[in-house]
């Protein structure tokens, strides 16, 4: 088995810990935004960590699934991440959310 390469392993433990901060405690997901940071929650546009985590902590579903093979099967959702790495740290500058439901009929 190959070694995981730089942005795998980012990608990796980036996912794993937004979906702890997520179904644990949405209030400490501000921790991976800064003040310039945008999430476009169907087709809502927030600015800034703390507009970001009020509008994820006013989400009534307690919890995400992640997928262990995004690339096959139908997904009920798409989520996309934006990371920059700010000061030996890396944060979420654009976070974009999307329901699949909402996109057929």
């Amino acid at each position: 088995m190959r070694d995981k390469l730089i942005w795998e392993q980012t990608e990796s433990s980036f996912i794993q810990h937004y979906y702890q901060l997520f179904d644990k405690d949405r209030t400490q997901v501000g921790t991976i935004y800064i003040d310039a940071s945008c999430l476009m929650w169907e087709g809502q546009q927030f600015q800034g960590k703390t507009a970001i985590v009020e509008k994820l902590s006013s989400l009534l579903f307690q919890k995400m699934k992640v997928d262990e093979d995004p690339i096959t099967g139908f997904h009920q959702m798409s989520l996309m991440f934006l990371l920059k790495n700010i000061s030996e740290a890396w944060v979420c500058t654009n976070d974009m959310f999307r329901l699949a439901l909402l996109n057929f009929g």
